[in-house]
Formats: structure tokens, sequence, C-alpha cells
């Protein structure tokens, strides 16, 4: 069963999320030498069409079990929706450096996220106190850098992290900065979008 949310972004149908849920989770079995059923014709019609082949940044997060399995994604729109779901598909799956790979008898149980993302935009704010205000909870994946250094969170992580404060803290550590970096208001910020599909049946 697919569930989907848009947040303020030209949204595609949830029929098409459903094809690019099948096509993550037909990725992820056929690299476990899984034997996959033949996706329906509507499927196989969605995955053509036109919206699916504008290069879109992409992120696959995967869950078992209510714990994240792995997430990984493209900020940047280099890929087809497409080929980025198969890619991030794979590398949440197999290449997620936190977690080991994902076993042939894990799958049934995995939920599959896909997110699609607009093009992140530059934020400017003045001090900490601006930024928080600024930011919109709920909606706004956020980038932050400094230096070398950066990380993002996409907007489905304010369901845990839902004050402002914590939820930078919690992103200037998985930067690899103090927590309260982001305080000093010399960090870039970029914000994006996203519209998500979750499948929570294998």
């Amino acid at each position: 069963m697919a569930g989907e949310r848009d947040t303020q972004t030209a949204g595609l149908s949830v029929k098409q999320g459903r094809a690019l849920l099948w096509l993550a989770r037909e990725t992820i079995a056929r690299q476990l030498d899984l034997h996959v059923r033949e996706p329906d014709s509507e499927i196989v019609t969605h995955l053509r069409d036109q919206e699916l082949q504008q290069k879109r940044g992409t992120f696959v997060t995967l869950k078992e079990h209510g714990k994240l399995r792995g997430c990984i994604g493209s900020l940047a729109p280099v890929d087809s929706i497409v080929e980025g779901v198969k890619r991030n598909a794979l590398n949440s799956a197999f290449h997620d450096p936190r977690f080991r790979p994902v076993e042939i008898n894990e799958l049934a149980a995995i939920e599959v996220e896909i997110s699609i993302l607009t093009v992140p935009k530059p934020l400017n704010y003045a001090n900490a106190d601006d930024l928080i205000r600024i930011l919109q909870v709920g909606i706004d994946g956020v980038i932050i850098q400094k230096g070398g250094q950066s990380a993002t969170f996409l907007p489905q992580v304010w369901e845990q992290l839902s004050r402002p404060d914590v939820f930078l803290s919690h992103l200037c550590h998985k930067a690899g900065l103090p927590a309260e970096a982001w305080r000093s208001g010399s960090l870039e910020v970029f914000t994006y979008q996203v519209q998500y599909f979750v499948d929570k049946h294998g």
C-alpha cells in the first residue's frame, strides 16, 4: 500500500509514486537475486511518463520495524527521477556506510520511502533568531555548509525533531560541526521541499 504527501512541489500522481516504489523495491530484489513479479501494464506505462524522465534530486529511505535501515540520495538534479530512484535504492540498501547491506530475509519487512526534491535555494538570514523564524517546520528540507563540511535533513526529519533549535543542533552534529554552530550565523543554509511516497508493505 502506498501513502503520499505533497509539500509545495509540482506533484507527481499517486500512481506515478506507486510505480516508483515498485521500481525501488524491484531494483533491490534483483540485486539480491530474488524472483521479481512482472509489473502490471499500468506501472510500465507510468515509468515511461515524461514527468519521471525529468532531472530531479531524489532520496530513497529504508526503514525496518520503524528504524532507519538506509538513506542515500542526491540533492542536485543530475539524473532522471527513474534513474535516480534506481541508483539510490541500491545505494541505500547496500552502500550506506552506517549499516550492513540488506539481506534477503529482511526485504519483506522493509519500508521504502522515495523523496522527490525541488532544487535547493540559498536561505538568507541575519542571525540565529532570524533563521529559526524563517524555517518552515515540517516543510523545509535543510542543507547546512561550513568550509568543507555539510549535511542535510529531509523535511520528514521534522517529525522526530519538531523544534527548530533541536533540528539544527542535530544537523550540525551530522555535519561534524559543534551542535551549537548554527547559532553563530556563519553557516550557509539552503532549503528545499519534497514530495514523498511510502510503501510499508513488501
